[in-house]
C-alpha cells in the first residue's frame, strides 16, 4: 500500500499528458507576460498597509532590512521554483513538482492546500477591493445601499454586490483566454507600479533624517497577545519574538513575507508558456526582484516622511503624505491600491484554477474538469465553477471571518518543493534542466530552514485550521482519488498485461 501512496509520475508522461487535444492548455504567454503576472500578484495591499504597521510595531526605520530578510527568503524558494518550472513545464506548480518527484498523496496534500490557499485569497482580496471601491463611490457622493454593500458593515442581512461582481467578471475573463488575461494584467499593473513609484518619487522630497534615528530602535519585550506572540515558539523554545532591536528585524520578516506571496503563482501558468524553459525563471525571479526593490524603497520613504512610532496601522502612506500637508496623494494612493487589487484576484483565481486543472487531469478529481475549451483552450469549467462558489463565499461572508487566509499552505509548499529539488536531482539525474538551482543540496536546505522558521511564528490557531484541513482532504483521498487515479490504472493495467496468461498462438 505504501508503494503506491507514494508511486511517482515520470516527467515525460506529465509532458505527454499536456499533448492530449482535449486537455492541452494553448500556449501564448511570453517572459514578459509572467514577469507582469508576478508583479501583478504580489503587490497588492501588502505594500500600502504592512509598511507602517511593522515600523510601529516591530523594526522601526530597520522595516527596510526586514522586506531585504524576506526577499531572501523568497529568492531561496524562487530558485527552486525555476528549476522545476523550466524542467516540467506543466500546469500545477507546487503540486505537479511533488507528483514528479515526493508521490502522489505528498502531491494530494500539497493541491489540496493550494485550492483552499487560492480560493479564500482571492474571495478575501475581492472583499478589500470591494471596501476601496465602495470608499470612493461614497467620496464621489454615491452611496450603495446597506444591504448590498460590505458584510462587515451591514446589519443583519446582506450581500457584498461589488466583491461578488469582480469575482464574475475575473472568471469571463479567464475563461475567454489566457492572453486577454495577460493584456489587462499588464495594463493594471501598470497603473499600480506608476501610483508606487509616484510615492516614492515624491514622498522622496519629504524626507528628514531626524525620522531615521535610531533606524534600529532598542529591544523590547513582546507584551502578551502582541506582535507575533507564537505559543509555538514559546512552548518549543521558551520565549516568545521581541519588537525592535535585530530580532526585531527577524520578527518583522515574518510579518512583511506575506506581502511576498504570490511569486509561486507564475510557475502555474508554466504549460501556457511559450518557451517555459527560458522565461519561467525570468518570470519568477524576475518579479521577485522588482518587487523586493519597491517593497524596499517604499518602507525607507515612509519611515523617513514621518516618525515610526506616529505611522498609521490602517493607511501609512496616504496618512504620511497627510501628515506632510499633501492629502491629495492620500486619494491618489487609494485608488492605485483598489486597481490594484483587480490583478491579485485574476491571477490568484488562475492559479486555483490551473492547480484543480491539473489534479482532475490526473484522476484525482473528477475528469470532467479537465477538458478545455474548444475554441479558447482555457480550463472552463473548473474556472466558472470555482469562480462561482467564490463569488458566493465573497458576497455573503464577513472580511473578518475570511481574513486569516491560509500563509501557512505557501510555506509548506516552498517546503516541499526545495525537498523535491533534491530528490529529482537523485532520482533523475538525467533530466536535462535548462535552468539549475545553484548550491544543491545547501541551498534548498537553506529554503526549508527559512521557510520552516516562518511556520513557527505563525499563531497556532493557523497550525491546527491547517491540520484540519489536511486532514480532510486525506479523507477524501482514501475515499475517490486513490482509486480513480490514472496513474493506478496504468500502472494496473500494466501489472494485468504481464500476468495475463498467454493466448492460443502467442508465447
Amino acid at each position: 500500500m505504501s508503494s503506491t501512496l507514494f508511486r511517482t509520475k515520470k516527467v515525460e508522461q506529465s509532458i505527454l499528458d499536456t499533448e492530449e487535444p482535449e486537455h492541452a492548455l494553448k500556449k501564448s504567454l511570453s517572459a514578459l507576460d509572467l514577469t507582469v503576472f508576478g508583479v501583478g500578484v504580489i503587490i497588492g495591499t501588502g505594500i500600502f498597509v504592512l509598511t507602517g504597521t511593522v515600523a510601529k510595531n516591530n523594526a522601526g526605520p530597520s522595516v527596510a532590512l526586514a522586506f531585504v530578510v524576506a526577499g531572501v527568503v523568497c529568492a531561496l524558494a524562487a530558485l527552486c521554483y525555476a528549476e522545476f518550472a523550466s524542467t516540467l513545464p506543466v500546469a500545477g506548480s507546487a503540486y505537479t513538482f511533488s507528483y514528479a518527484s515526493l508521490g502522489e498523496l505528498p502531491a494530494w496534500i500539497i493541491g489540496w492546500d493550494l485550492v483552499l490557499e487560492f480560493a479564500l485569497g482571492t474571495a478575501v482580496v475581492a472583499v478589500g477591493w470591494s471596501g476601496y471601491i465602495a470608499s470612493l463611490l461614497d467620496n464621489a457622493g454615491w452611496h450603495l445601499p446597506e444591504a448590498l454593500g460590505s458584510r462587515d458593515a451591514a446589519d443583519g442581512f446582506g450581500f457584498d454586490i461589488l466583491a461578488a461582481a469582480l469575482v464574475l467578471l475575473l472568471t469571463v475573463i479567464l475563461v475567454l483566454g489566457m492572453k486577454l488575461s495577460a493584456r489587462i494584467t499588464s495594463l493594471v499593473v501598470a497603473i499600480k507600479v506608476t501610483v508606487v513609484l509616484v510615492v516614492i518619487i515624491a514622498g522622496a522630497f519629504f524626507i528628514e533624517s531626524k525620522n531615521y534615528d535610531p533606524f534600529i530602535p532598542k529591544a523590547q519585550e513582546v507584551e502578551a497577545g502582541g506582535g507575533l506572540d507564537s505559543p509555538l515558539i514559546q512552548l518549543m523554545f521558551g520565549w516568545a519574538p521581541s519588537n525592535f532591536g535585530v530580532m526585531g528585524i527577524f520578527t518583522a520578516a515574518s510579518v512583511v513575507f506575506f506581502a511576498f506571496i504570490g511569486f509561486d503563482v507564475v510557475a502555474t501558468a508554466a504549460e501556457e508558456t511559450k518557451d517555459p524553459q527560458r522565461a519561467m525563471p525570468r518570470g519568477i525571479l524576475g518579479s521577485l526582484l522588482i518587487c523586493t526593490t519597491l517593497y524596499v524603497a517604499v518602507s525607507v520613504v515612509v519611515t523617513g516622511m514621518q516618525h515610526y512610532s506616529e505611522l498609521s496601522v490602517d493607511a501609512p502612506l496616504a496618512d504620511a503624505f497627510k501628515a506632510t500637508g499633501h492629502p491629495w496623494y492620500a486619494g491618489f494612493i487609494s485608488f492605485g491600491a483598489a486597481v490594484g487589487l483587480t490583478t491579485v484576484c485574476m491571477i490568484l483565481l488562475l492559479g486555483q484554477t490551473r492547480v484543480f486543472f491539473a489534479m482532475s487531469r490526473d484522476g484525482l478529481l473528477p475528469r470532467f474538469f479537465s477538458r478545455v475549451h474548444p475554441r479558447f483552450k482555457t480550463p472552463h469549467r473548473p474556472t466558472i465553477l470555482l469562480g462561482v462558489l467564490i463569488a458566493v463565499v465573497a458576497g455573503f461572508t464577513p472580511l473578518s471571518e475570511l481574513a486569516e487566509l491560509v500563509n501557512i499552505g505557501t510555506l509548506f509548499a516552498f517546503v516541499i518543493v526545495a525537498v523535491g529539488v533534491v530528490i529529482l536531482r537523485r532520482t533523475r539525474p538525467d533530466l536535462h534542466r535548462s535552468f539549475r538551482t545553484p548550491w544543491v543540496p545547501v541551498l534548498p536546505i537553506l529554503s526549508v530552514g527559512a521557510s520552516l522558521w516562518l511556520m513557527l511564528n505563525l499563531p497556532a490557531e493557523t497550525w491546527v485550521r491547517f491540520g484540519a484541513w489536511m486532514l480532510l482532504g486525506v479523507v477524501v483521498y482514501f475515499l475517490y482519488s486513490r482509486s480513480h487515479s490514472r496513474l493506478g490504472r496504468q500502472e494496473e493495467t500494466t501489472v494485468g498485461e504481464v500476468l495475463r496468461p498467454p493466448g492460443r498462438g502467442e508465447k
